[in-house]
Parts: structure tokens; sequence; C-alpha cells
């Protein structure tokens, strides 16, 4: 073996070693750029509204209006926090695929599979007590989830098929699934003729944590199972040698496999874990919100995890933020619609320029050069 044979892997692990050292330009990767994005996506959508002859006091209003409904009450607080739970859980799995260096397209499916799953648990076990059949009907959303997902991981170590592909056709899979599921006898509610499902017990439900001050908050203690997956996340992805192999995986695949790692099982785990944060993100939406289970009950919370995990540039802390204020939009959308008549398709045109920008990080430092240090220096690095 030659010298240069010999030295090949020393260099690729000193360059990995150099990935996992934060620099300024990660620091505004990850912090700066979204904010800038998020300012330009807000500037856009106030022009979309003057250019469809909305005048310059209704655009104010309407902010305002987004302002107030998303952090202006206890109620909306509470709309907040209840629609950036599953989002956040979602977009956790979506950010590992990430990290690892695998596109996971398939949250949606993973969601209404994870989420059919405690809707049969949640419904089926009459007479037990909560604090077994409430997290019995959760654990069953994250193995119906992370099973989903395994197919797609296994697929990938044992044929080489795209992660994006098999994805894609199980999300397709899982709608007609629940469509057949949801009629069948066992799971269709009595007396109804339309795909819906029984009712969850309450046994099962994850109880709302402000129901002393008003029934309508619908806030719940999924709150709390969400900050313990971001903390769950964080922890296996920077404090653990498995979490070390899928950043590993991400970053250089050539290191890893260097370094010994088996690419394999990596895969299979990772799209495993995706689908199970997944999973439990459909069942945290029905035990928490639903109640039940209906076509699409999962509401695109699947597709919108993919945009909040791109926000948060996969990291645990920004996937929380960037769920965060994708549950401000939504709630605070709502209040926008009311207040200054402003159609909810504004909100989605905001994600998308959000999306947009956060995508293109250059034509957010060529717009706001000011606001980035280093320049073209930092753009070597």
């Amino acid at each position: 073996m030659s010298a240069e044979d010999r030295s090949q892997p020393t260099r690729l692990s000193r360059q990995l070693l150099e990935k996992a050292a934060p620099s300024r330009t990660v620091y505004e990767d990850l912090i700066i750029v979204p904010v800038f994005a998020i300012v330009a996506a807000l500037i856009l959508g106030a022009l979309v509204m003057l250019a469809t002859n909305v005048d310059l006091e209704t655009v104010g209003r309407s902010y305002l209006a987004l302002l107030y409904g998303s952090v202006g009450s206890l109620n909306a607080i509470s709309e907040t926090l209840t629609a950036a739970t599953p989002l956040v859980i979602a977009g956790l799995g979506v950010a590992l695929g990430f990290r690892a260096g695998f596109f996971n397209i398939g949250a949606e499916g993973q969601v209404l599979i994870g989420g059919m799953a405690a809707v049969i648990v949640g419904f089926s076990f009459s007479g037990l007590p909560v604090y077994f059949h409430l997290p019995f009907a959760l654990v069953a959303g994250i193995v119906a989830g992370g099973i989903y997902a395994g197919i797609a991981g296994w697929l990938r170590a044992a044929t080489g098929a795209h992660e994006v592909i098999s994805t894609i056709m199980l999300n397709l899979i899982s709608y007609r699934l629940i469509d057949f599921l949801l009629k069948t006898p066992f799971i269709q509610k009595e007396g109804r003729n339309d795909p819906i499902s029984k009712a969850v017990l309450d046994s099962a439900q994850l109880p709302r944590l402000f129901d002393f001050i008003d029934v309508n908050m619908r806030l719940h203690a999924g709150l709390f199972i969400m900050l313990a997956a971001v903390w769950f996340a964080y922890w296996l992805l920077f404090k653990t040698t498995i979490g070390f192999e899928f950043r590993a995986s991400g970053e250089n695949p050539d290191a890893a496999r260097f370094a010994g790692m088996r690419s394999g099982l990596i895969v299979v785990l990772v799209m495993a874990l995706a689908g199970a944060l997944a999973g439990l993100a459909g069942a945290n939406q029905v035990l928490g919100v639903l109640g039940r289970a209906s076509p699409g009950f999962s509401a695109g919370i699947g597709f919108n995890a993919i945009s909040v995990a791109l926000l948060g540039r996969s990291h645990p802390i920004g996937v929380l933020v960037a769920g965060l204020l994708f549950g401000a939009l939504e709630a605070g959308g709502r209040q926008m619609q009311v207040d200054a008549g402003v159609s909810l398709d504004l909100i989605a045109i905001v994600q998308a320029l959000i999306i947009a920008f956060i995508a293109a990080p250059l034509l957010v430092r060529a717009i706001f050069p000011w606001g980035f240090r280093g320049g073209a220096a930092a753009r070597k690095e």
C-alpha cells in the first residue's frame, strides 16, 4: 500500500472532525440565514398582498392579526403550541434522516400509519387505567411508524432502492390503506357509512392542560412529549456513538466506511427512528386533538415536517424553533382571515417563500450582505 493510500483514511477522518467543529459559517446558517429568510418572506408576502389590490392599511392590520393570533393571548399561545407540537416531533424524524444523508419524504405516510395504530389501540381496550392505556396507544404509534419507515430503510440497504422513491410509494400506499381500514367493521364507527373510526376512549386521550381555565383551549400533554423528543434527538445525535455514526455517514460517507461503520445498519436504524418519531406525531394528533381517525387526518403534517427540518437546519433546537414558527403561522393565519379578510393561501405563500430562501442561503447573503461577517472568506470555509 502506498503512502498516499495510507494517508487517505487519516485525511478523511480529519475532514470529518473539522465538520464536527462549529464555525462562524455554521452559526450563520443555523441562526442568521433563517431569521433573514423569514424577514424577506414577510416583505415579499406584503408585496404580494399589495399586488392583489390589498391596501397598505390592510397589510399592516393583517400582520398585526398574525402576531395577535399566534402569541397575543393565552388562547392564541395554546393554538400555536397545539399546531407546533406534531410538526416538531415529525420534523425531528425528518431531521435525523437529513443528518445521516437520507431524504425521508415519507413522514406523511408514517404519521398516518402511526396515528391509525394509536386510534385502534385507543378504542380497543376498555377498562384499562389511563396510566397504562395512554402509553400503550403512544407506543403503538411509535412502533407502527418505525416499522413502516423501516421498510424503506431495508429496501435501501438490501437492494439499493432510493429512499425518496420508496417513501413516496409508501405514502401512496398509506392513503389507500387508511381508506380501507376506516371502512372495516372493526374500526368504522357504528351507524356510519362514511369512513370514520370509533372514538378514542377517555383513558387513551392526552389530557388537556388548560381545561380548568377554558374548555376550548386545546393544548394537551403532548407538549411535554414533544419537548422530551427534542431532548432525545439532541442526546442521540450529539451524545451517543450511534448519533456520531449518523452524522459521520451524512457528512462524509467515505470517512464513515473507512472507520468501519456499517452503512446498511445505519440506514435501517435511521429510517426506523425517523418513522417512529413521525408515528409518535400521528399518535399525538389523534390522541390529543382529533380523538378519532378519518381520511387525511394528518392534514399535511408529514410534508410540513420536511419544511420544518429544512428551516431548523436539521438541528433539534432549530427544529423546535422552526416548528413553533410554523405553528404560529398556522394559528395566526386564522386570525388574519377573521380580522383582515386575508386568505389563508397567503400563509402558504409565506411558508413557501421562507423555504425558498432557506434553500438558497447565498441569495439571502446577497440580499442582506451587512448581516454576515466574513463575506467570501466565510463562504470559502
